[in-house]
């Protein structure tokens, strides 16, 4: 059932109709499942945020086929567009439609995004206020259960897809994460896509051989390109342990072929270097760096302070006029990596 107060909470008009005459596949093609078991057909709960089940009381096979999710998807083949958030989908903001589709797209789950344990050994200002790690109790029996279900289901499968792991916690740090990549069924049409901060790579991928063998894409989030800035964003974080498995990354991917990202989230503390982030991913061999802008997860007690979007921000001109400069050295040098969705999101 659709819940309009959700919809309130992200400042969504859903009597909207932006009229775009193409149709994202997203709500065909991908359930998001989250540590409540709580599932979504889009790749952010903040661009789609209506759940459309829970896969603790009910199967992945019915979830996907509930009323909700019906609504959802007619509201893209409508091409209103009425229940998506336009002012952070990363798609819609950039106007980028290359992955859209004409026809109504096949109804068949080829991603499957895990947001189903937030541990993880750093406590980033950006998305945390303390280290959080389940390894026992009620939530983390609950979150395995969770693990189970989905690999149980995957065994199940035979079309090709694509497993995304770790956007809330962090893969290798978490407990249950690591549970469900030791223990995801070996198949050729399991591919699968990693989302760390980096520190524990090449201490743990060699204990995941089925999840790096078939490794597609590789991305870590480093909100500094400095030693100063990394080690106050990523409190718990050694920049030279960092750089070390950076340069571990860049081996692994000579040696499987999978795309590397890097990921920075810009704020007060770190706008400054949006062009040596581009150029530290030159360095250690990346395909694309992502920037996106700073959000409030009720994290902060200083929002505002680090909010460096906000127009009254003190040094939003400063900012400002580093973001001319970052698009001009883009658009100069580094047009291959750096996309125009990240560029749409930080303008």
């Amino acid at each position: 059932m659709i819940n309009p107060r959700l919809f309130e909470h992200y400042g969504i008009d859903t009597a909207k109709n932006l009229g775009i005459n193409t149709i994202c596949p997203r709500p065909f093609d991908t359930v998001l499942i989250d540590k409540q078991g709580s599932c979504y057909l889009c790749e952010c709960t903040a661009w789609l945020p209506q759940s459309v089940g829970n896969l603790h009381t009910q199967s992945l096979e019915t979830i996907l086929h509930t009323s909700t999710a019906d609504t959802l998807r007619n509201s893209v083949m409508n091409k209103t567009y009425r229940y998506c958030n336009a002012k952070q989908c990363s798609w819609l903001l950039a106007k980028d439609f290359r992955y859209f589709v004409d026809q109504e797209p096949k109804q068949q789950i080829r991603n499957v995004r895990l947001a189903i344990d937030d541990s993880c050994n750093l406590k980033c200002p950006s998305c945390r206020t303390n280290l959080i790690f389940e390894k026992k109790g009620i939530r983390y029996n609950s979150r395995i259960k969770l693990a189970d279900k989905i690999n149980n289901w995957l065994k199940t499968q035979k079309h090709k897809i694509k497993v995304h792991i770790g956007s809330d916690g962090d893969p290798f740090a978490s407990y249950v994460y690591r549970y469900f990549m030791q223990n995801t069924p070996q198949r050729s049409n399991l591919k699968y896509s990693i989302l760390t901060n980096g520190l524990m790579l090449e201490e743990f991928s060699s204990k995941i051989p089925n999840i790096i063998e078939n490794l597609t894409q590789l991305g870590i989030s480093i909100d500094g390109a400095s030693k100063h800035s990394y080690e106050k964003l990523r409190l718990g974080g050694s920049w030279q342990k960092i750089k070390h498995n950076l340069n571990f990354a860049k081996k692994l991917k000579q040696q499987f072929n999978f795309k590397f990202q890097l990921h920075f989230v810009v704020q007060a503390d770190n706008f400054n270097e949006m062009c040596s982030i581009v150029e530290l991913g030159k360095k250690y061999n990346v395909d694309q760096v992502f920037l996106s802008r700073i959000q409030n997860w009720n994290t902060f007690n200083d929002f505002a302070e680090k909010n460096i979007f906000d127009h009254k921000h003190p040094k939003h001109t400063d900012f400002k006029y580093q973001l001319t400069k970052f698009q001009n050295f883009v658009q100069c040098s580094a047009s291959d990596i750096v996309t125009k969705q990240t560029i749409s999101q930080l303008v």
